[in-house]
């Protein structure tokens, strides 16, 4: 059977040119190879964009609310329709537990777009009445604009899920998108591209380019001037580059960047759900989850107990075929990214920590066997200045350490240069609040770890990035705010 390739949507047609470059795109749990990806040129990143601008002045500019609202709708039902299809291109590219992608991923990409379809039939802007002298009145009405042409370049991670927590806004403010996916996870994007098409969405509207970050198509997005608003999510460095790319045109952007996150374990916690809670934080998706958890303070009575039980926890834990029901943990995106993963745990040995669980590649078997698979991994030990502790690993890796009173665990979570997420577990109702309004973290979770309503808003502090995304605060990214005053 030959292998599939990936190419270009750009103005409602999928384009494909034999002169590209074409790149691999592998099973992570396998390594076999799944599709060949065209690499988009200038000229193609150039043609998308160009056909975005005309849609942007075209039919984004003149369909209503209730219009987009049917647009967004219209494709989440395709998913829908679709949605084994979607599950299989995830499970492929990512090699995530079936059971995760069909029961949370795959819901949550229809349920955005349906969310963003309500918040634009229900919204209303606002109206604000200035009293003026003589008895006159002016009407202040806040409306939207907006921006024309959004650039999203999306990380792989989470690939279906963070593409449309980007694109159905994007929509829904009546921008038109152009997409780049990660190099890593063409295929969802892909097979969206394919569902667009088929329910014949203005032409447009939704375009996508393929390629890697500098000096390929996501470097040329990033760049071309006909880009009006740039979205990101993924490595701090890379967000850097895409910032000052938009510095050029003085064009808004949204970063959601790297994590170093943190989580307190206190005296009073539920220790069980303490333990159950962090095991999730930091090995679901095998570490790959930008607000997972990487450090872990706890209680110093409590630290041996909680040390023990995590590591349990993670001994547990079940990597197999992700097509396996019983399978609980994938591997790493990349037999590369796991180079790196456990070229993590040769340092953390090198500066003294000890392993509690993992710290390898663990032997699997037949068609696994040349898979990027990484062992849930545990240390202790290590100083607050290590490597290990000040720089996010990526993986399924955290280290543990012991605190004595509530202040010093506070300034052990805030010590780091980024702010995405936090977790604290107390039982003791005024700690939670006085110690979650001190954290620096975008979100904080107190007794629970990754909960996200799409309709809140979402973002870091520091290196983790800048603007927020979810509900109204993803209208005000993708839209620019207008007054309208009108004397009376």
């Amino acid at each position: 059977m030959a292998t599939p390739v990936i190419s270009a949507f750009l103005d409602g047609r999928h384009v494909s040119r034999p002169e590209l470059r074409r790149f691999e795109k592998r099973d992570p749990a396998t390594d076999a190879l799944i599709a060949e990806v065209e690499e988009s040129d200038a000229g193609l990143v150039d043609e998308a964009v160009q056909a975005a601008r005309r849609a942007a002045r075209g039919i984004a500019a003149a369909a209503s609310s209730d219009q987009r609202a049917d647009w967004l709708l219209k494709i989440a039902g395709a998913i829908r329709g679709r949605f084994d299809a979607f599950v299989d291109a995830e499970v492929r590219d990512t090699g995530k537990p079936l059971s995760m992608v069909r029961g949370v991923e795959i819901p949550r990409a229809i349920a955005t777009f349906e969310i963003f379809a309500e918040l634009l039939r229900t919204h209303r802007d606002d109206v604000v009445v200035t009293a003026l002298p003589e008895g006159r009145r002016a009407v202040n009405m806040t409306t939207r604009l907006p921006h024309g042409v959004v650039a999203i370049i999306c990380p792989w991670n989470f690939p279906l899920v963070l593409a449309v927590w980007k694109i159905a806004p994007a929509l829904a403010c009546g921008n038109a998108v152009v997409v780049k996916p990660s190099e890593e996870t063409p295929s969802s994007v892909a097979l969206l591209a394919r569902v667009i098409e088929e329910i014949e969405l203005p032409r447009g509207l939704f375009n996508v380019v393929y390629g890697f970050g500098q000096d390929s198509a996501g470097a040329l997005l990033a760049a071309h001037p006909g880009v009006n608003a740039l979205t990101f999510t993924g490595e701090t460095r890379t967000g850097e580059a895409i910032m000052a790319a938009a510095a050029r045109g003085v064009r808004p952007v949204s970063l959601e960047l790297g994590g170093k996150n943190a989580a307190i374990v206190f005296g009073s916690a539920e220790l069980d759900a303490a333990i159950e809670g962090s095991a999730r934080s930091a090995f679901l998706n095998s570490g790959q989850v930008c607000f997972g958890t990487e450090r872990i303070y706890v209680h110093r009575p409590l630290f041996e107990r909680f040390v023990g039980g995590l590591s349990a926890r993670a001994a547990a834990l079940r990597m197999g075929d992700p097509l396996d029901p019983g399978t609980t943990m994938g591997p790493l995106i990349s037999r590369r990214h796991r180079d790196k993963v456990l070229r993590a745990c040769a340092v953390a040995r090198d500066e003294g920590a000890t392993v509690h669980a993992g710290g390898q590649a663990p032997s699997m078997s037949g068609r696994l066997a040349e898979g990027a698979w990484m062992a849930p991994t545990i240390w202790t030990g290590l100083d607050e200045s290590s490597a290990i502790v000040r720089h996010e690993v990526f993986g399924p890796c955290c280290h543990i350490a012991p605190f004595d009173d509530e202040d010093e665990a506070v300034h052990l979570a805030n010590d780091s240069e980024y702010g995405l997420a936090a977790a604290l577990w107390s039982r003791d109702h005024a700690q939670a609040l006085r110690v979650s309004a001190r954290l620096r973290a975008g979100v904080v979770w107190v007794n629970a770890w990754g909960i996200r309503d799409l309709r809140t808003p979402f973002g870091g502090l520091g290196r983790s990035g800048i603007g927020r995304e979810g509900g109204l605060a993803s209208l005000d990214f993708y839209s620019q705010q207008r007054n309208v005053c009108s004397l009376v």
